[in-house]
């Protein structure tokens, strides 16, 4: 999809369809003659081990500014009963497919590709922050060294040349599953079917339409989370 003017003029608070809060409504597969890639990445939240492996890999491949990040993993602790345990939430741009940064945009530095990603025009932007108030996902921030809107971007320049995200390639649980939607025979689009049932999005009544899903996620972890999590600070480890 183009950046476009009537693009830029939907009203930010458009009437959405809702995705119920139990399982998510996984995109329907393209139609035989429309080969355009459809990119979206699964989380097995089962999988994640919470290393930060992912975290480290998209801050050296992006040039992330320190204490910023593109990709996250969040840990929460989680008190039941009388045993407290940790739970890991990985994040990241959801690549939405109604993405709500992109009409708050006064400039049209936000847009969405035909293939699905959502990226930010540096040349354009103006660093007003719009787009960063209006990700439900707190996804985007303000790189303090470009004064930029900056975000995942699913290693766009990355998977133009063939290859994985750098968050995917790193991460030593195989929690992340990066693919084409309109490929019937590839990973992502074979477990999303398989486990089509246990498919979740994060933050389903915002109505964006994500393409990011997760198999193993905890429905207190779905919504809004009743908690702060902790998360890791390079400057702190020595990075």
């Amino acid at each position: 999809m183009k950046d476009t003017p009537n693009l830029r003029r939907r009203a930010f608070l458009q009437a959405l369809p809702a995705i119920t809060a139990g399982t998510a409504v996984l995109p329907a597969k393209a139609a035989e003659d429309d080969a355009a890639h459809r990119w979206a990445m699964l989380v097995d939240v089962r999988r994640c081990i919470g290393c930060q492996a992912c975290t480290v890999s998209c801050i050296m491949e992006n040039a992330v500014p320190e204490n910023s990040f593109r990709t996250i993993v969040s840990t929460y602790a989680v008190k039941t009963g009388d045993t407290t345990g940790t739970y890991v939430l990985p994040r990241l741009c959801n690549h939405c497919d109604d993405p709500p940064c992109v009409p708050v945009c006064p400039v049209g530095a936000t847009f969405k590709r035909e293939d699905g990603v959502v990226l930010v025009n540096g040349e354009r932007c103006v660093g007003c922050a719009y787009c960063v108030q209006a990700c439900p996902y707190d996804a985007r921030f303000i790189n303090h060294d470009t004064g930029k809107a900056d975000k995942c971007t699913f290693c766009a320049h990355r998977v133009e040349a063939g290859l994985l995200p750098a968050c995917v390639e790193t991460c030593v649980g195989g929690a992340r599953i990066f693919g084409d939607l309109n490929d019937p025979d590839g990973e992502l689009r074979r477990r999303l079917d398989a486990a089509r049932d246990e498919v979740k999005v994060l933050k389903p009544e915002a109505g964006t339409r994500p393409n990011v899903f997760y198999i193993g996620l905890d429905p207190r972890f779905q919504g809004r989370v009743d908690g702060v999590a902790a998360l890791w600070k390079p400057s702190e480890h020595g990075g």
